[in-house]
């Protein structure tokens, strides 16, 4: 490839892409070859002409080869736009997705003073909402330490370590939360072996699946985030968001009602998928 004009390095890079099964092999590859050049997309576009170098076709090779073997170009570019941010990341942890900024808009919404944010992954809720409401206090938690590991130093780099406070585990034993965010594992293990390579074979299986039907992690979580607003009650407000699959969302609106969760609602993503669940603790005074 040495040698070789960026239109040349492209359609060859494409034409490999897509004969692996890549969903996206034209984006993919322009992404990955403005990595290697050190420029936007938009100048490959601009000028398809140029000679690719031959430091940047050597590094455009190598990583064509990891996209090859199905690594998620975030993994590859070792980062991930999630909102305003720009996170790092890396096998420790999911790769942000643009439906989970619906959790983010609960929080805009409501405006809170204290957020909980459950299974923070890379940190891009808790950072999110931090950056976006200033005045919040954030606490994000993970049963992982290698993707807390990820989400502190994501907290350092964009200079939010003063507004948001890391803790292993799930639900904190101290602390008064007026929102509780939730991006738990919702995938079934019968549905596994139907998801896409860049899933199964490199994102962590443990931030993934949740039992048969997908729905285990919130069968414990959804009653320990009630019991955790009825300890403190009085508080103004009491309300809880998780993200879910695809038809899950009325299932786990149910287990909004059982643990005396009100004011039940449904938010689609931009695929149509009910994709968000958020109701407030009937015990508020919300």
């Amino acid at each position: 490839m040495a040698g070789a004009a960026v239109r040349e390095a492209l359609d060859a890079s494409v034409e490999a892409l897509a004969a692996a099964g890549v969903e996206e092999p034209r984006l993919d590859a322009e992404l990955l070859l403005g990595e290697a050049m050190g420029c936007e997309r938009a100048a490959l576009v601009l000028d398809p002409n140029a000679e690719v170098p031959p430091a940047a076709a050597r590094r455009f090779g190598e990583m064509v080869r990891r996209r090859l073997r199905r690594e998620p170009v975030a993994y590859i570019l070792g980062r991930k736009g999630f909102r305003h941010l720009e996170l790092a990341v890396d096998r420790r942890a999911l790769v942000p997705r643009p439906e989970t900024e619906l959790l983010v808009e609960v929080a805009l919404e409501l405006q809170p003073a204290r957020v909980l944010d459950v299974g923070t992954g890379s940190g891009a809720i808790a950072l999110a909402v931090a950056d976006e409401l200033p005045g919040c206090e954030v606490t994000a938690t993970d049963t992982s330490p290698a993707a807390l590991e990820v989400a502190r130093a994501n907290a350092e780099r964009l200079g939010l370590t003063s507004h948001v406070e890391f803790v292993e585990g799930t639900v904190p034993e101290e602390g008064e939360f007026e929102l509780i965010l939730a991006n738990l594992p919702y995938v079934a293990e019968r549905d596994w072996a139907s998801l896409q390579p860049e899933v199964t074979q490199w994102e962590p299986r443990e931030a993934l699946l949740a039992g048969p039907d997908g729905l285990d992690a919130y069968r414990a979580f959804i009653p320990e985030s009630a019991g955790l607003f009825h300890r403190y009650g009085g508080q103004r407000a009491g309300a809880l968001a998780v993200e879910v699959g695809e038809g899950q969302a009325p299932t786990v609106a149910g287990l909004f009602e059982e643990a005396d969760f009100g004011g039940i609602e449904m938010r689609h993503d931009l695929a149509g998928i009910e994709r968000v669940v958020s109701g407030h603790w009937v015990g508020s005074d919300a």
